[in-house]
């Protein structure tokens, strides 16, 4: 896109959106049971069976779906832990915000429902050993294979501080905002409900002015749109969050809950469902898309840490200014530690040839599974907190991916 004069618009949403809290949830049954099952392994506990509790044991593939009144927790999950599947459902709920029946959702009284059963075995046999493994190879990063087969997209460039798209990350932070000031009772008229979305203009490819705001947010019965809403927006919200950014945002304009009114929403507008904010997750369309989702997988599902993976391999090519935009993918094979093939793409943005920084890449980064996990530290109780306002571009300590610790190394590769 260098060379060219565009708009480009991106999108997201609070974590009081129906699809953001069912990754909500999915995402904190993940992390009781590694909680759980991380306490079973350091206490030596032992089944009837005979097998020990581990967290190399744990899978998960936790769904879930809500609608009015209504949460549906379903999914294949193996550990030795038992967590309280209702219990973990409502005080998520209870977090978000909805307390109360007439914000459309009340976690005390919504119903909820369990669908759990044990994963497959026949998943289960090509993640517990790999094709490596049965072929002869004792290499013990090789014991994992991939979860399943499929392709994943990392992405960075130097639009901003955090190597995200411009459009995608103003779009979280404003969102970001707009929970922090319902939450702390700056605008006590709003409700958990809301989406945010903005529009860049980019020239000779780089953004230079935010062209378009657009806030939406489910608030209380009466309350004023045009003359309180949209004025404490751009006061607490909108100012706040783009006044920080080296951005023209100015003369932008502002769309502030245009259909007039919003109070009904959560679960009671619209259904929602776990994995159905892929593009939200992720790069806000700027960068392809496997198709994956992340919420409620355990990290042995490459749909989740290989994705990760490709997002800290990109973040350190740019960082280390091989590149101002790097994309990144990996494809695997169910039950194959080795991954299928290795692409880097650099959109022409590349400060030397691109078969040296994919040469660089392979050398400097172990992509199968099992050192995915290692190097990441993924078997940690931190998924949660990933699962609204994006996994990627957040100045987070257990956000792993996020580190440009590979940089030097992959300097002296080029080199």
């Amino acid at each position: 896109m260098s060379g060219r004069d565009f708009l480009f618009t991106s999108e997201s949403v609070t974590e009081g959106h129906p699809d953001k809290m069912c990754d909500q949830i999915s995402d904190a049954v993940l992390d009781a049971i590694l909680t759980r099952e991380g306490e079973l392994e350091a206490e030596g506990y032992v089944t009837d069976k005979g097998s020990k509790a581990s967290l190399e044991h744990v899978r998960v593939a936790c769904e879930t779906l809500t609608t009015t009144g209504l949460i549906v927790v379903a999914g294949e999950i193996r550990t030795h832990a038992y967590v309280d599947i209702p219990t973990i459902v409502r005080q998520t709920v209870r977090d978000i915000g909805y307390t109360r029946a007439k914000y459309g959702f009340d976690y005390e009284t919504c119903g909820v429902i369990t669908a759990i059963h044990e994963q497959s075995p026949d998943i289960a046999m090509g993640v517990d050993e790999a094709y490596e493994i049965k072929r002869g190879e004792t290499d013990p990063l090789d014991l994992i294979g991939a979860g399943d087969q499929g392709m994943m997209f990392g992405y960075a460039c130097n639009e901003t501080t955090q190597l995200m798209p411009m459009p995608i990350y103003l779009a979280h932070r404003l969102a970001e905002r707009l929970t922090a000031v319902r939450k702390g009772d700056v605008l006590d008229y709003l409700r958990p409900d809301g989406k945010t979305q903005v529009t860049v203009r980019y020239e000779d490819g780089k953004p230079v002015a935010v062209d378009k705001i657009l806030i939406s947010s489910q608030h209380a019965e009466g309350v004023d749109i045009d003359n309180l809403m949209k004025p404490d927006f751009i006061e607490h919200i909108i100012d706040p969050v783009l006044s920080l950014e080296d951005i023209e945002w100015k003369g932008a304009e502002i769309y502030v809950n245009p259909t007039g009114r919003f109070v009904i929403g959560g679960p009671m507008g619209d259904s929602g469902l776990t994995g159905r904010k892929i593009i939200v997750d992720t790069y806000g369309g700027m960068g392809r898309h496997g198709g994956g989702a992340f919420s409620g997988k355990d990290c042995t599902k490459v749909d989740r840490s290989a994705a990760y993976a490709a997002r800290w391999v990109a973040k350190n090519v740019v960082a280390a200014g091989l590149a101002d935009r790097c994309e990144i993918e990996l494809a695997y094979a169910i039950g194959v530690a080795h991954p299928l093939s290795v692409l880097v793409e650099t959109f022409g943005t590349e400060k030397v040839s691109v078969d040296k920084i994919e040469k660089a890449v392979l050398a400097v980064f172990d992509l199968r599974p099992g050192a995915i996990i290692r190097d990441l530290d993924l078997r940690r109780p931190i998924y949660r907190k990933t699962a609204a306002y994006g996994h990627f571009g957040r100045d987070e300590r257990d956000f792993t991916w996020e580190r440009t610790d590979r940089v030097d190394d992959l300097l002296a590769a080029v080199e």
